[in-house]
């Protein structure tokens, strides 16, 4: 006679723990109790029952979870090591517009949910594009979990009707901008930073992690970028880039390099971009010393307290400034070589400013060459 896979325990029920295809917060699997009082083969029916729904993604944790109390958890497990701008969006959607849906259970969220909050904030097109983001987020997540059904993502976001939305163009530094960035009185820790990200393209946050010890090679006349600077509150905190693209080396043109070997024997600190005491700097420090950076950007630009030459600039605006500048000289530098450049994708690269290529394009011309007999 064959002997009985499980043992019966004391109070009658065989029992055993199976792996549910999910995971928990520490990476180890996470495990469901199963257990049966009429026998150890009918233990092992339910074994294999399970197992063969968590192969075929059919499995699915019982739970009486509020949608609204898992969104939050989602937030906390999942987005807390995002930029203080971005968890500030993710609260902001949870709290204010997805909230409506607090008395709904997680197992009963539908495609009627979805749209209504989207109907909510129609008068707000950016809004409810963040409100679609953050909602098939939720969702992915929640089917990876197996909280939802795998067919539950498609079911619940596909065919949600958004209002039409048409995000700002970026723009190049204007002349006046450029000439300004030449005048101007900066400090030498203000030159520093807006020499970088005008002649490196780099992020703020890759800025104010620049350590002269691990970043500025003089040798080869180039930064190496491999991390950033985001805020958690006021404090700044030290991360990794987002992908493997973020690690690149982007070359010091002239200016910079000449300005960097002037400026960094004078620090005390290890970082270009500090505190008083050579640390890194917090967020209301750096916005103190963006504000005085344009304010004397406009003030050699002509502007005065009552008439403003510069406004609403941006340290972003300069990294849009540096790419659409170099896709001017493509094809002298490829596309691939500027994505590389940029931190980014080759596609995101052209999605962004595919315009500038049709700009130069001369088809006619193009075409004649071509076919030239």
């Amino acid at each position: 006679m064959a002997k009985a896979k499980y043992v019966k325990g004391k109070d009658g029920f065989f029992r055993t723990k199976i792996w549910d295809g999910t995971y928990n917060v520490d990476g180890s699997k996470h495990r469901v109790n199963l257990s049966s009082k009429k026998s150890s083969a009918d233990l092992e029916k339910k074994v294999n029952e399970l197992r063969a729904k968590v192969k075929s993604g059919e499995f699915v944790q019982q739970t009486d979870k509020l949608f609204i109390a898992y969104a939050r958890e989602w937030r906390q497990t999942y987005k807390d090591v995002r930029e203080a701008n971005t968890s500030r969006m993710y609260d902001n959607i949870i709290e204010k517009h997805l909230i409506s849906l607090d008395k709904v259970k997680l197992c009963d969220i539908r495609r009627t949910h979805f749209q209504l909050v989207i109907n909510e904030a129609s008068d707000k097109p950016c809004t409810c594009h963040q409100i679609a983001l953050t909602f098939r987020q939720i969702i992915k997540t929640a089917v990876r979990e197996k909280m939802l059904p795998a067919g539950a993502c498609n079911d619940i976001c596909d065919g949600i009707d958004l209002p039409r939305y048409k995000a700002k163009e970026k723009r190049a530094l204007y002349p006046e901008e450029v000439e300004a960035v030449k005048k101007a009185d900066f400090s030498p820790m203000e030159r520093c930073f807006v020499y970088i990200i005008y002649g490196c393209g780099l992020r703020r946050g890759e800025v104010l992690a620049l350590n002269k010890d691990f970043h500025i090679d003089f040798k080869s006349g180039v930064i190496n970028v491999n991390n950033s600077v985001m805020f958690r509150g006021n404090l700044p905190e030290l991360k990794q880039p987002k992908s493997q693209n973020g690690f690149r080396q982007v070359p010091m043109p002239g200016f910079l390099m000449e300005f960097l070997k002037r400026y960094i024997p004078s620090l005390e600190g290890p970082y270009l971009i500090h505190n008083k005491e050579g640390g890194m700097i917090t967020e209301s420090s750096y916005k103190h010393m963006w504000k005085q950076i344009i304010k004397k950007m406009d003030a050699a630009a002509g502007g005065t307290d009552k008439l403003h030459v510069i406004y609403g600039l941006t340290a972003h605006a300069f990294r849009h400034n540096y790419c659409t500048n170099l896709c001017y000289q493509v094809p002298a530098i490829s596309i691939k070589k500027i994505a590389r450049l940029m931190g980014d994708t080759d596609a995101v690269v052209l999605r962004t400013y595919n315009h500038i290529m049709e700009e130069k394009e001369d088809v006619e011309s193009a075409v004649n060459r071509a076919i030239a007999l």
